[in-house]
This record gives structure tokens, sequence and C-alpha cells, in this order.
């Protein structure tokens, strides 16, 4: 029988020391890229991170490395969580939130990210895309997850309004220009979901390419010479070729079903959503100040809005029936769908190759051997 702490209070100190272990165990490093550019690691909780976005446990849950998931981009009230590959993000208006990796890749992708965000200013470009690979991430404590949408608005309004040039990696320019010819600047939540994008699809690229280097020349040896080896070569090539594709068609049909959305493409648009609602709580601060010395005015006016409010507005100030004009996501998700279209259309020409060749060789070989 396992001996049992004894003394005052024994279990008490028991239970305390198993909350304080769940806690521990329940936090996590989070490198913090704000619109500065000047990333820093934080330590937090499930349930910090949680008050910070507004986002539930299960959208959290996506970001899990230890849970596999597939390719997802949701829209919520005040994030926008991205999964696409290796990439996992939660991006507010004012900040990108990602769970911290010592993966080559993961420094790669923040440099990008890092790149796109920050002030545009020339010193502050050379000091986040040295080729160093330096890291610039701060150590800090987290802060109290008492944010509010009004710092959310305040750092979102900082944002920078004018944009200099595309970093080197680029295929999007952050500067969109609409079809009615006008420039307009990308809110900083769809400059960072520019990057998650970017990398996503730039890392399968380079797998495809990587696989087409190899199976061209297989093939080749396959046809001059037909054998065992050379047809297991064929093989295991086909095994990742159809591995590959698999996540590369999940990454398009994730943006394809936003594209599908305008309701989806509406909801992650954050920085405007905020705005509209700090519009809407000024101008609700101004009517309650005028009517401060007639309350049975304040009553009638009330009760006019409420019978004249248009189905699918919230009384919570959320505007459900409120949509932006979703042109600049829709233009961003449709150049990197088409990216994307054509590395599945690489890589369906490659798999009818190997197909027709590794069949008729099999055929060819099983025939005499």
């Amino acid at each position: 029988m396992r001996p049992t702490a004894t003394g005052p209070g024994g279990g008490v100190v028991r239970r305390k020391a198993g909350a304080a272990a769940a806690a521990a165990a329940a936090s996590r490093e989070w490198l913090v890229v704000p619109a500065s550019g000047r990333a820093r690691v934080e330590e937090a909780g499930k349930h910090a991170v949680m008050a910070r976005t507004g986002l539930p446990a299960r959208d959290l849950r996506v970001l899990d490395p230890l849970l596999s998931y597939p390719s997802t981009i949701l829209g919520r009230e005040r994030a926008i969580v991205v999964n696409l590959e290796r990439v996992k993000a939660v991006i507010t208006a004012a900040e990108v939130l990602l769970p911290n990796s010592k993966d080559p890749d993961f420094a790669r992708f923040v440099r990008d990210l890092q790149a796109r965000v920050l002030a545009y200013s020339a010193d502050q470009a050379a000091e986040f895309t040295d080729m160093d690979g330096e890291s610039s991430a701060i150590a800090s404590p987290f802060p109290a997850p008492s944010s509010s949408k009004g710092h959310e608005l305040e750092m979102a309004k900082r944002t920078p309004n004018a944009v200099g040039e595309m970093t080197h990696s680029s295929s999007v320019p952050t500067l969109t220009a609409m079809k009615d010819g006008s420039t307009k600047v990308l809110p900083f939540e769809f400059r960072a979901l520019e990057v998650c994008l970017e990398s996503a699809c730039r890392s399968l690229e380079e797998e495809t390419v990587t696989l087409e280097k190899e199976a061209y020349p297989a093939l080749d040896e396959l046809t001059s010479k037909i054998s065992t080896l050379n047809l297991e070569r064929v093989r295991q090539i086909k095994s990742r070729l159809v591995a590959i594709s698999g996540r590369v068609q999940k990454v398009r049909d994730e943006l394809e079903h936003l594209l599908d959305d305008e309701m989806d493409m509406a909801e992650m648009y954050l920085t405007e959503k905020l705005a509209r609602e700090d519009i809407s709580e000024t101008s609700s601060r101004v009517e309650v100040d005028d009517h401060d010395h007639d309350p049975s005015q304040l009553e009638e006016d009330m009760d006019e809005d409420y019978r004249s409010e248009p189905a699918g507005t919230a009384s919570n100030g959320s505007f459900i029936g409120y949509k932006p004009n979703i042109e600049e996501l829709e233009m961003l998700l449709e150049a990197y769908f088409v990216q994307i279209d054509g590395t599945l259309n690489k890589l369906s020409h490659v798999s009818v190759l190997l197909s027709l060749f590794f069949s008729s060789c099999y055929l060819h070989h099983s025939k005499y051997y």
C-alpha cells in the first residue's frame, strides 16, 4: 500500500501541488509578433490565450503539434486561426501568436513575418530582414489576460498607413491593387495571413520541385533498364507523391472553401470590426450624455432603436448582417489559390507519368521473371 502524507493540511498540500503541476503542464511558450515587428517570447497557459484572443478551447486545439488536424483557416470575432502545414498561428488585429519552435523553417517564417508587419522604415527593414538569421526575440513575462478590444483597436491604429517595398520572398504585394485601379494598404491581420499562406505554399512547392527532380531521372533509368531496383525506386517516389498531393489538396480545398463563403471572409476583417465597434460605443456614450437630464426621452429612443433594428444585428454591437467589401481579401486568397492549384497540377502530371511507366514496365518485368 502506498504511504500517504500525514500531518495537518497534508491533503490540501497535495491538491495544491497537483493543481500547480497541471497549470505548469498547460502553459507553453509563444512567440508574439506585434505590429512593430519586434518579436518576444512569452509563456502562457491555454486560458490566458483564450482570454487574450477570445478563442474557444476547441480552436486552440487546432494548433496543438501533438494532434493531427487538416489544413484550416478560421475567422472568429477577434482572431484568425491558421493551421497550414507547419504554419500554426493566431492572428489578431494587433499581434500574431505563434507556438514557439526550434525548427529552422519556423525561424525563416518568423523573419518573413517580421519583415512584412513592421513599420517599414529602412532601418527596421534592414534589422529584421538580415540574412544572418539571428533571433530578435526578447524574453518577457506574459501580460495579464486583460487585453481588451480597445487595446487591439489602439494597436491596429498604430499600424502604418504607408507601405515600403515587398520583401524578397513576397509573391503578393502588401499594397494591394484593387479592381477599380486604386491601391489600398492591407490591414495588419491580412499582412500576417499573407505570410502564412506564402510560407505554406512555398514549402509545398519546394517539395514538389524536389520530387520532380528525382522522378524524371528515375523514369529515364527505368525505361533504359527494367530491373527490380529501378521499379522499387519509382514505386517509392510514387508513394511520396501521393502523400504530398494529399497535403496540397487539403490546402487548396481550404482556400476554395473560403473563396466560396463571403461571410467567412467578412469575419476575418478584424481591424474593421474593431473600428465599427469603437464608433458604435462612442455614439452610444454621446447619446447617453445627451439624455442625462431626460431619462424618459432616453427610454423612448431606446425602444424606437429596438423596433427599427434590422434583422441580423446583434444587441452587443456586433453587426452580424454587416458585410465589408471583401475584394482585397478575395484577391489575396485567389493569388495563393492559383499558386497551390498550379502545384497540384504539377503533381498530377508527374503522377500520370509514373503510373503509366510503372505499370507498363512492371508488366514487362513480370513477363520475363
